[in-house]
């Protein structure tokens, strides 16, 4: 059985469907503090199972060990965690104290319990701002511009020291680029407590009258329409990765890195332009001042993942619109409807 942390959320729902689509048995620890529940009886629509669900904090490790004890876990994936960006510069000490305490707890229950393997979701955001690009699994990192970036990085850092502790232990850390888009049947996709974080949903909210305009934060950037570029990938092909992450994790032991894109960049306007496509209307945006900290240009080096993994990106821009308006068009309020 697969224990999956945080996963009525966006990614870990997605990943709940290809992991079920692919045999496994699934239970769900989440704290509901910014996902719903509603997503895994979406997850019982689209595959016929719902997973095992316990609401709880993982943070929580009485509660963690209760879990370990009821189910026969042989691998997890950690996606719970705090993960809006601005909100860390504002309450470090909150996203410090969740998403440290999460991994550290739930490496101590796991090891209690036997439990060897783990897939983590950590980000691009630990990789320095002054690599070259693409991005290597073994660019620089560190140097993090925000609390949150810091919290990846520094969970990396733990799994890393207990690999080295411990040669049983098998850890894949997967650092995402930019997880966009929605399961093709409408049913779960990204649903944002307040105003959006990341570009995608917010660009939806703009297209079905939510929000009034898009802010397009700097347009004098080195890049072919001066807006910035970054490797968005298409959620469902994400999910498919940490599939595959737990079937290397199963057959290999120490702590191993992969970049997980498309290994290509799309700017702030390629995203505006092709939701224009799929939602068939114009998308209003003002231009913005920079925002401080923001980089030109960032995308993967995703030749790792490719060859050891067999990962590759299935789905291009264009898929990733379309299946997020779907998405939004059938859930105008999310999970709230």
């Amino acid at each position: 059985m697969i224990l999956v942390t945080g996963g009525a959320g966006f990614i870990g729902s997605h990943a709940c469907v290809e992991l079920i689509n692919a045999g496994y048995d699934v239970v769900v620890v989440d704290n509901l503090v910014n996902s719903h529940e509603k997503s895994l009886d979406r997850v019982r629509q689209i595959t016929g199972k719902r997973p095992e669900f316990v609401k709880a904090d993982v943070c929580d490790e009485k509660a963690m060990d209760a879990v370990f004890s009821k189910y026969d876990i042989d691998s997890v994936i950690h996606f719970a965690g705090l993960k809006a960006v601005g909100e860390s510069v504002q309450k470090p000490l909150e996203y410090f104290s969740n998403n440290l305490d999460a991994s550290m707890v739930l490496c101590k229950v796991m090891r209690k319990h036997g439990v060897h393997n783990l897939v983590f979701s950590s980000s691009a955001t630990v990789y320095s701002g002054d690599n070259e690009m693409p991005l290597t699994e073994s660019s620089k990192t560190g140097n993090c511009t925000n609390p949150y970036g810091w919290t990846k990085y520094m969970s990396e850092q733990i799994f890393k020291a207990l690999c080295v502790a411990d040669p049983d232990l098998s850890i894949v850390l997967l650092r995402y680029f930019n997880p966009v888009g929605a399961h093709e049947s409408g049913l779960i996709g990204e649903d944002p407590q307040g105003i959006p974080n990341n570009l995608m949903p917010y660009v939806s909210q703009v297209a079905i009258g939510r929000r009034d305009h898009l802010t397009v934060f700097g347009d004098d950037y080195d890049t072919t329409d001066g807006t910035g570029v970054r490797d968005y990938i298409h959620v469902v092909d994400l999910a498919k990765a940490h599939v595959l992450a737990i079937q290397y994790a199963s057959g290999h032991k120490g702590c191993e890195v992969f970049n997980i894109g498309t290994g290509k960049g799309s700017s702030v306007l390629d995203i505006v332009h092709a939701y224009e496509k799929a939602c068939g209307k114009k998308i209003p945006y003002v231009v913005g001042p920079r925002r401080a900290g923001d980089l030109a240009t960032v995308y993967a080096d995703t030749q790792k993942a490719n060859k050891v993994l067999g990962f590759k990106a299935q789905y291009d821009l264009e898929r990733m619109c379309a299946d997020s308006w779907r998405w939004q068009t059938m859930n105008p309020n999310g999970f709230g409807d």
